[in-house]
């Protein structure tokens, strides 16, 4: 059921599970615990990594046409066939409550719920290099497992000065005929040993700052290349941008969940934090930032969740204290 179709008439602010964000990892965790038969919302402000992709790459049983913004829409719908409240938001706190039927209170701009576990899928947002830029998807990229295949034969250019920047610009080689390294005008921060391993490699460090980009003579919507501000033109079908990610831990951290070194929410196998109820998936976890790899993660602490929440069965403990089941209280629950 859709927060559009709910009445005032109907309780819709307490739940066994809610779910912060509505990335691949999040939506996943939804599906299972609403259909593991736990009461569940999902809370997402829109956007995020997901809904900037032109293209949907290395989801098997996806068409590569599809874009990320209808992958996410398809995912709502089966969502919403199965029971899930879906709410557009943003939470800006999670509490430990006093209550003892629900263990947290989520916040959002209008609205307060309850729930007993909660889930936090807010990922991270990408660091962004200063313009002129080419359009995210059609000459600017993030990804190199997602969109490596794409530079097979090509030219290629990694915008970064960091560590990472440099490993990069040596991995698409495997893809790639030329690739470049825009420093843009800053100094390498890279250690002299990365500094020896890249220069033995066939990648070329343009230093120079872009002055402005062409676009591509036979389809405009693609980047064609940059000129220099040192005169320099040179033509590219793409690459990527290394400057960082900005985790959005917040939530995590307000909860007290441990945060790592890079900003990722530490979580054991199957999602849990550090605080119990409280699990993270997706982007904000550490490993690769996959589509697949952040489902794989929304699946493991769904069913998680649901070994924690569900009433059956009892141990010998609690039958020897609360005596056999009756079948018509079985069926209650």
């Amino acid at each position: 059921m859709s927060s559009e179709t709910q009445t005032e008439d109907e309780s819709a602010d307490s739940y066994e599970v809610i779910v912060v964000g509505g990335g691949p990892g999040g939506l996943t965790t939804a599906l299972y615990t609403t259909r593991l038969n736990h009461e569940t919302a999902l809370i997402n402000r829109g956007g995020g990594r997901a809904a900037m992709m032109v293209d949907t790459h290395n989801v098997i049983g996806v068409p590569e046409e599809v874009s990320g913004n209808e992958f996410l829409q398809t995912a709502k719908e089966q969502l919403e066939h199965y029971g899930t409240d879906l709410y557009q938001d943003f939470v800006t706190e999670v509490e430990f409550t006093d209550q003892e039927e629900h263990r947290f209170e989520v916040s959002t701009t209008s609205e307060t719920y309850y729930a007993d576990s909660v889930v936090l899928s807010t990922g991270f947002t990408d660091g962004r290099p200063e313009p002129p830029l080419p359009r995210t998807g059609r000459g600017l990229h993030y990804c190199l497992h997602c969109d490596g295949y794409m530079f097979r034969g090509e030219s290629a250019y990694v915008m970064g000065h960091d560590e990472g920047a440099a490993h990069v610009a040596m991995i698409l080689l495997n893809f790639a005929d030329s690739v470049d390294i825009l420093l843009r005008g800053e100094e390498p921060t890279w250690s002299s040993e990365t500094d020896e391993l890249v220069r033995a490699h066939p990648v070329e460090i343009i230093e120079s700052d872009i002055e402005s980009m062409f676009k591509d003579e036979d389809d405009p919507e693609w980047l064609g290349g940059f000129e220099f501000e040192n005169g320099e033109r040179r033509e590219y079908f793409g690459g990527f941008a290394m400057y960082g990610s900005d985790y959005n831990n917040d939530l995590a951290a307000g909860l007290g969940c441990e945060i790592n070194d890079d900003g990722t929410v530490a979580v054991d196998d199957d999602g849990k934090t550090t605080v119990d109820g409280v699990y993270a998936v997706g982007d904000l976890t550490p490993g690769n930032n996959q589509i697949p790899v952040a489902m794989g993660k929304g699946a493991k602490a769904g069913i998680s969740i649901h070994m924690e929440l569900r009433t059956y069965p009892k141990s010998l403990d609690e039958l020897e204290a609360e005596g056999e089941i009756e079948a018509a209280a079985a069926d209650d629950d």
